[in-house]
This record gives C-alpha cells, sequence and structure tokens, in this order.
C-alpha cells in the first residue's frame, strides 16, 4: 500500500500538459452533458406540465444561471488528478447546493461522479469508501428535502446505485494498479537478483582460475628454479648431471605450458565440449609430488592406506591432489626444509591428506599470498577441513579431510 500511494503521489506531481488538457477536455465533457441533460431530461421527455408538477419535477429552460450552475459543478474536474479530494469536494458542494434550489433530477450527477471515480482511483480504500458514504448521503439530503413524488424516489435509488457502482469501478482499478505494480517491483528485484547471482558466478570462476593458474604456476616454476640452480652448480663438476637437470627443467616446463594451454582452452571455448583441455590430476599421481620434493633436494617419504572398497570421487580426488601439491610447493618455496612426508588415508567416509615438513614454520612468506586461502577454499566448499599450524618442534603440518558423501560430517584431529 504505501509504495502504491508514493507512486500515485509521483503521477500526479510529473503531470504533463497533455495529462492536464485530457483533464479539461472531460471537464467540457461533463459540463456538456449536463446541459443536454438540463434541457432535455424533463422538458422533452415529459411534456405535460401537470404530470411534472404530480412527480415533483419543475419545467427547466436554459439560462445563464442553469448553465452556471453545470459550469461550477464540472469545473473543478480540471484538477482532479492533481487535487482529488478538493476536486471531489467542489463538485459535491456545487451539486448539493444547485440540486436543492432547482428540484430533484435537475442537475447532471456526471461532474460528482467523475470526482468520485478519481478519489476511489487515487487514494487508499478507506478514503474511497468514505467518499462514496458521503456523496450517497448528499443525494439522500437533496431528494428529502425537495418536493417528494414517485419519479424522485426512483431518481433516489438510481443516484445512489450509480454512485456505489462509480466508487466500486474506481477501486477495482486502483487495486488493479497496484497489483500491477507489485507485480512489475517483484520483477525488478528478480532482475537484479539474477544480475547479482550472474555477477556472483563470474567472480567465483575467476577465483577458480586464478587458483588454478597460480597451482601451475608456483608449483612449475619453483620446479624449475630450483632445477636451473642445481644445473647451475653442476654444470663445471658434474655435466651429464646438469644435462639431466636441464631434461628436468625442460619437461617440468612443458608440461606447465600443457596445463596453462588446457586453462586457456577452457576460457576460448564456445561450449565445454570444445575446448581442449588436459586429464585432471588426482591422488593416483601423488608419486610426481614426492619426485618433484626430491629434485628440489627435500627428501619426501609417501604413506598411504588406502581401503580397496572405498570409491573416492573425481572431485575430492583432485581437491586433495591440489592441497597436496600447493603444500609441496609452499615447502620448496618458503620453508628450507631437509625432509618432508605426505601421508593419504582413505576410509570409509572420508579422504584425508597429510603433508608435513621441518622446515621453518609459517613465519615466512608461507603464511602470505592466496595459495593458503586457495588450499581451504577447495576444502571448505566441499564440506570438509582444513587446518595448518606448527608445532613446538619445528614441524609444520597441512591437513585436508573431505567427506566422500554429502551426510558425513568430518571432524579433524591434526595430531603429529
Amino acid at each position: 500500500m504505501p509504495d502504491a500511494q508514493k507512486h500515485g503521489r509521483e503521477q500526479r506531481a510529473s503531470l504533463t500538459g497533455i495529462d492536464w488538457g485530457v483533464d479539461v477536455i472531460i471537464a467540457l465533457g461533463a459540463f456538456g452533458f449536463g446541459l443536454l441533460q438540463m434541457s432535455m431530461s424533463a422538458n422533452l421527455m415529459i411534456p405535460d406540465d401537470f404530470i411534472r408538477r404530480v412527480l415533483g419535477i419543475r419545467a427547466i429552460t436554459l439560462s445563464a444561471w442553469g448553465m452556471a450552475a453545470v459550469a461550477l459543478t464540472c469545473a473543478p474536474l480540471v484538477v482532479r488528478r492533481r487535487f482529488p479530494w478538493v476536486a471531489f469536494a467542489a463538485c459535491a458542494v456545487f451539486w448539493t447546493f444547485f440540486e436543492s434550489q432547482m428540484g430533484v433530477a435537475t442537475l447532471s450527477l456526471l461532474g460528482p461522479l467523475i470526482a468520485l471515480f478519481t478519489v476511489a482511483y487515487e487514494r487508499p480504500r478507506g478514503e474511497a469508501l468514505g467518499a462514496c458514504a458521503l456523496m450517497a448521503a448528499l443525494i439522500v439530503l437533496c431528494s428529502f428535502s425537495a418536493e417528494t413524488g414517485s419519479l424522485a424516489m426512483l431518481m433516489l435509488v438510481q443516484n445512489v446505485a450509480i454512485t456505489v457502482a462509480v466508487a466500486l469501478a474506481g477501486y477495482a482499478l486502483h487495486a488493479r494498479a497496484e497489483v500491477v505494480a507489485a507485480a512489475e517491483a517483484r520483477a525488478d528485484a528478480a532482475e537484479r537478483t539474477r544480475d547479482a547471482e550472474a555477477q556472483r558466478r563470474v567472480e567465483e570462476e575467476r577465483l577458480r582460475i586464478a587458483r588454478e593458474v597460480h597451482d601451475i604456476t608456483a608449483h612449475s616454476l619453483s620446479a624449475v628454479s630450483v632445477q636451473a640452480a642445481a644445473a647451475s652448480a653442476l654444470v663445471d663438476t658434474d655435466p651429464q648431471a646438469a644435462k639431466e637437470a636441464l631434461a628436468s627443467i625442460r619437461g617440468t616446463a612443458k608440461d606447465a605450458l600443457d596445463e596453462m594451454r588446457g586453462v586457456i582452452g577452457v576460457l576460448r571455448a564456445g561450449a565445454p565440449e570444445e575446448a581442449e583441455t588436459q586429464p585432471v590430476l588426482g591422488l593416483d599421481h601423488m608419486d610426481q609430488l614426492v619426485t618433484y620434493l626430491e629434485q628440489a633436494g627435500v627428501a619426501c617419504e609417501l604413506r598411504e592406506q588406502v581401503s580397496p572398497k572405498v570409491h573416492v570421487p573425481t572431485y575430492v580426488s583432485t581437491a586433495l591432489f591440489s592441497v597436496a601439491r600447493e603444500a609441496a610447493t609452499n615447502i620448496v618455496r618458503h620453508a628450507g626444509a631437509h625432509q618432508a612426508s605426505i601421508s593419504l588415508v582413505v576410509r570409509p567416509g572420508s579422504a584425508e591428506i597429510a603433508v608435513s615438513d621441518d622446515g621453518c614454520g609459517l613465519s615466512t612468506g608461507q603464511s602470505e599470498g592466496h595459495g593458503i586461502e586457495g588450499m581451504r577454499e577447495r576444502v571448505t566448499v566441499l564440506g570438509g577441513i582444513f587446518d595448518i599450524r606448527t608445532y613446538h618442534e619445528g614441524e609444520t603440518r597441512v591437513v585436508a579431510r573431505i567427506p566422500l558423501s554429502s551426510g558425513d560430517a568430518p571432524t579433524l584431529n591434526a595430531q603429529r
């Protein structure tokens, strides 16, 4: 209701020249109809003066007084949309005064009825009922204050019925306008919601791609950096080992380029089936992380406890491998560790990966950037639990546990 009333006030405040012209035409039309009714309704329909007296109707001839009376009951209609109550009150008062002076069924009720319709359409239901009751009361008052007759009583019933019908029609259009306005508001809200949802999905996709690019570049470039340093140190003393290091650099770079090409292929493709994608790495590629750490000079032990009857979904396998790969990358780049261990435990209900090292802990750049945040997001979005902490002995441990079904609620006890 308040929104509809506010909308109505805004419409009244923004009336155009065409709107004012339409209201002037309506007022002139009501004035012309009033003159026609005054000159024809009594004199032509009931030409005998005796019968008119019996029915309580006076013979009317058009005069300046009569034309002025009709004009005053119609002129306020010019401002009916700008000031609905003012127009209605003026029309009703003038009609009541002149009707009581001229006699029942003399003056046209069209002006007050149009004003009543405007109030019922523009204003709330309570005001519409009040205006209808007021107009009906004035009609009854005029009928009983004049000479009575059978036609006068018939006109009373007719005018009251028409008054109620006009008020109901105005309020019906008012209610319909409110329904339309509410539907438009819901449509606008739904459109804004769709836009916000689309924007949210775009942001999520950007974050996902950023994580993928970060994982690929950080992991591969760290390996290239370590292997390049080893090759530089061995190029004079052990050329064969240097060649092997360079070959490893070449292989790592090629793998990174292939993965980046897969990501870019997804972005360029018009449809998913058109994308040139690379196989997704999962838990069956854990030996690659061991090789990566050992090539960086970090001794690594891989321990696996996998129940053969438990199926690990691809999305869980990919997420856990990504966490382990990011943890291994952080060990090479920041930890300065000499030993590391990777533990994979798959049991009914959950899969867990744990990566630990004996480096310098989280006091360095390992706690900065988007790597750890990306690991946490990958796990929590699947309903899992992620934990990373450094113990007093200097061991840093990354643990991620993900349920294998939506009904499982994992708990994490990140013990050594």
